[in-house]
């Protein structure tokens, strides 16, 4: 069989979960807010003085933090779906 056939074959994920699907819009949003906040330097320094900067680190922080936890909480749930299927005897 052809790799790209197994493949499409595959199962990609497990269904989300409304804690993983609120967790994914959260990292989401603070990546959104930390795009706008780079884009929107300028103003923000007139705004806030010196403490834009520390506004933007703040967010990368965020973002590092709530992606590292949405990634390793979603990698878990689709382990344990798919090690769960695999005992069913489910393709």
């Amino acid at each position: 069989m052809p790799l790209w056939l197994d493949m499409l074959r595959t199962p990609m994920a497990a269904p989300e979960t409304r804690m993983l699907r609120r967790s994914r819009h959260l990292w989401q949003l603070l990546c959104v807010s930390l795009a706008i906040s780079i884009l929107c330097l300028r103003p923000l320094r007139a705004l806030a003085g010196p403490s834009a900067g520390v506004l933007c680190a703040a967010l990368l922080f965020a973002v590092l933090v709530s992606g590292f936890r949405y990634f390793r909480a979603k990698n878990a749930a689709d382990d344990a779906w798919l090690a769960g299927r695999g005992r069913e005897g489910e393709p």
